[in-house]
């Protein structure tokens, strides 16, 4: 079985400084230990303080030690990642965790963060996908590279089990520190890890990459969708005119409304939703007919000859309209 050592040797990794998010866990403690031995000198360690429970300080004082020991210098950054009534704990604690990574990572010049998700976190994130009804993006899973606040963030490890990463440190002789949420079931996640996973190595040994090279081919398919509605949108103008928009077929026309609310807007209609604008825009085919429909935390609505998006709460701020 490959060694978390050898996934790393395989990554083509930035020039310059890189940067390893850990959070104290076995599986980022392994990553920082693997990177600066990968490329001593170069690495930086990240640690983002999230509030949440007491066993945060614990993390902190774990990292540090393990820094100090490994002579790699180590940022910390503490963020407030309570999350608003009504919205997902999980979402709130990973978008302003990213926040902060990107933003440490650009104050040290670092040219990469590399994550240590892994193969059984990329499972459990297509079966998330799967129990919530995802579309294609959700069901692409976790992409290796990705960019999110200017900077590039990368997981060399999605082909690794869990396992191994922790057989590794064990027999390195290190240490690390366990989650107390990681065993609560109430967690979706958390109930796919400990019950739905140990069964399906029981029943398909190789699911993990048999699941890989799923979502590999459905990024693959979204990747193509994504260039359809870049070409659609590019036809129909920004913001669409909406006589373009009954011109296209329903398929490509939720393609391109999908494309346009996420890229521009940043808001991920739901099913019925997309529907219901749709059902909408079929109908506008006379200049009277208004269209004013919830979407995501705004709403779509049509502005002469052309559809728009705004967010009451950003008027309300005295802000431009996002859909101008």
């Amino acid at each position: 079985m490959t060694t978390p050592a050898e996934a790393l040797a395989g990554h083509e990794a930035s020039d310059g400084t890189l940067a390893v998010a850990c959070s104290g866990g076995a599986d980022s403690t392994a990553l920082l230990i693997a990177a600066q031995a990968r490329w001593p000198g170069r690495v930086v360690g990240l640690h983002i303080h999230h509030g949440l429970q007491p066993a945060a300080d614990g993390f902190v004082t774990h990292v540090q030690a393990l820094c100090a020991r490994l002579g790699v210098p180590l940022h910390v950054a503490r963020i407030d990642a309570r999350h608003p009534p009504g919205d997902s704990p999980e979402a709130t604690a990973r978008n302003a965790r990213y926040a902060a990574l990107a933003e440490l990572a650009q104050a040290c010049g670092a040219a990469e963060v590399l994550l240590a998700q892994h193969a059984d976190d990329q499972a459990e994130t297509l079966l998330l996908a799967l129990s919530r009804g995802a579309g294609l993006p959700g069901l692409a899973s976790m992409p290796a590279r990705f960019e999110r606040h200017g900077t590039r963030f990368t997981r060399p490890w999605l082909a690794l089990p869990g396992a191994a990463i922790r057989d590794w440190l064990v027999a390195q002789g290190e240490s690390w520190v366990e989650d107390p949420t990681n065993a609560d079931t109430g967690y979706t996640r958390n109930r796919i890890r400990l019950q739905l996973l140990p069964a399906l190595q029981a029943a398909f040994p190789h699911f993990r990459e048999t699941f890989a090279r799923s979502a590999g081919h459905v990024a693959q398919a979204q990747s193509l969708l994504d260039e359809l509605a870049l070409a659609d949108l590019a036809a129909v103008g920004d913001p669409p005119a909406i006589a373009a928009l009954r011109a296209l077929s329903g398929d490509r026309q939720a393609n391109l409304l999908r494309h346009w609310l996420k890229a521009r807007h940043g808001v991920m209609p739901s099913s019925a939703q997309l529907e219901a604008l749709q059902a909408q825009i079929a109908a506008c085919a006379t200049r009277g007919h208004r269209i004013h429909l919830k979407v995501g935390d705004g709403f779509a609505e049509r502005r002469g000859g052309v559809l728009a998006w705004y967010n009451p709460k950003v008027l309300d701020g005295q802000m431009p309209h996002r859909g101008q």
